[in-house]
């Protein structure tokens, strides 16, 4: 393992179990996700607590939020592409241009398809609302913000509306196979306001090569922001080794995930050996038992399926 002096620290524990959150979120039966007890709920991630899970259906998205007992700290997870539509996304990035300024940053460019799924869908209502519900029950505990390919997108448009209301000192961002989602100028302005970020890529994952970096082009090229750790499997002699190296602070290390052709799909679906695809053929499927017997409250929402352990009351999240 590689270490560079200052920034965030990588926690090779934390990424262990954080990743196990990332996995589980691509859980389609709902009813054994809100109980915590689905087959990818169990490991380092046993006891914790779901609160509410949120899946908009007419954009096939999904993330939930709870209360983890180890770390102790509120986890937000957002669910990424469904696999059996992973190539036609991939197609898609290739082409993807910076099309929205981001909010009071005239020079930061990000993903309109990125920005909007968070901000401009039932997700970021919820997910506050959520928040505050978990700290006025368990005290204002950290915030862990996970997510894996197009959910690690969200995870960081999250991660910063996040900080930015509440203060970087509680946040922590953790993506797992990570497209690019703004211009340099977003990267700088991200890296300020979100300080402990964790970016992981595996070995030749293609989505952290996307939308395509051109470094010619400034302003106007797409850009990481740091900090990546690389997975990456040495083979010499017939021995195997894994390899954790921890990437500089500029986002586009040429000596990480840059320095390989990033081709592999396979790498893209598996991060330290744990699945993050979805556990159904279906794009957009979900399953729903008794779920009032297992949560208080469930509801409908302009196409959106609820499910929440508090009152699903109007709550003046703004305010918080």
């Amino acid at each position: 393992m590689k270490h560079q002096n200052g920034g965030y620290p990588y926690n090779h524990t934390l990424a262990h179990i954080l990743v196990e959150y990332a996995s589980a979120v691509y859980t389609s039966d709902l009813t054994s996700l809100i109980t915590w007890t689905c087959p990818r709920c169990k490991g380092h991630t046993k006891g914790f607590e779901v609160i509410e899970i949120i899946v908009d259906v007419e954009n096939c998205l999904q993330a939930f939020v709870g209360v983890s007992p180890d770390p102790r700290s509120i986890i937000v997870a957002f669910r990424g592409t469904q696999q059996h539509s992973v190539s036609n996304w991939i197609e898609d990035l290739f082409w993807k241009q910076l099309d929205v300024t981001y909010p009071g940053m005239p020079d930061a460019m990000v993903h309109h398809g990125f920005y909007s799924a968070y901000y401009n869908t039932t997700l970021r209502r919820e997910i506050l609302k959520s928040i505050q519900w978990a700290w006025k029950k368990h005290g204002k505990l950290p915030i862990n913000v996970v997510g894996h390919s197009m959910g690690g997108a969200l995870a960081s448009f999250c991660a910063l509306d996040l900080s930015v209301k509440f203060g970087s000192q509680v946040v922590e961002l953790m993506t797992f196979g990570q497209p690019r989602v703004g211009n340099p100028a977003f990267a700088e302005y991200f890296r300020a306001q979100v300080p402990k970020t964790i970016r992981v890529t595996h070995q030749n994952d293609i989505v952290p090569h996307l939308p395509p970096y051109y470094y010619y082009l400034g302003q106007w090229t797409y850009h990481h922001f740091a900090r990546e750790v690389w997975l990456h499997e040495i083979i010499k002699e017939n021995v195997v080794t894994r390899n954790e190296t921890i990437c500089d602070d500029s986002g586009e290390d040429p000596t990480c995930s840059r320095s390989v052709y990033g081709i592999s799909v396979a790498d893209h679906l598996e991060y330290y050996g744990v699945t993050l695809h979805a556990d159904s053929r279906g794009t957009c499927q979900y399953v729903m038992g008794a779920a009032n017997s297992v949560c208080s409250y469930v509801r409908e929402d302009d196409g959106t399926i609820i499910l929440s352990r508090y009152p699903l009351e109007p709550h003046n999240f703004e305010s918080l």
